[in-house]
């Protein structure tokens, strides 16, 4: 069983910038492709990027593209999320997430991490 954990997260002030930083144990992960999904306050859960085993393909939200860039390091297991440029509305729980295919629907992840809070203030 994979277990995921997120880190990086914190308060910042609008246009600022934070590294979200995934690491997976097993040793599997570079067959899986790995995504960031979101979830604010009284909203669902919604899709950030995606990355495929290889990094060579990824996925962005348009809420978050030219932003935000996702990548992955095989050998240190480990996906992070570079945010840029950030605002009010991306405060939110960060989590990451693992999917045997590249993929942006939530239903096509498996496995879960806890989250890492997001702040941002104007």
């Amino acid at each position: 069983q994979v277990q995921l954990v997120e880190s990086g997260g914190g308060l910042v002030q609008a246009g600022d910038s934070l590294r979200l930083s995934c690491a997976a144990s097993g040793r599997t992960f570079s067959s899986y492709a790995m995504g960031w999904f979101r979830q604010a306050p009284g909203q669902e859960r919604e899709f950030v990027a995606a990355i495929s085993w290889s990094g060579g393909t990824t996925y962005y939200a348009e809420s978050v593209k030219g932003r935000f860039t996702i990548s992955r390091d095989n050998a240190k297991k480990t996906v992070v999320l570079q945010m840029n440029t950030l605002q009010p509305e991306d405060t939110a729980v960060y989590y990451c997430a693992r999917s045997v295919n590249l993929r942006r629907e939530i239903g096509q992840y498996d496995s879960w991490g806890q989250g890492t809070q997001v702040t941002v203030s104007s």
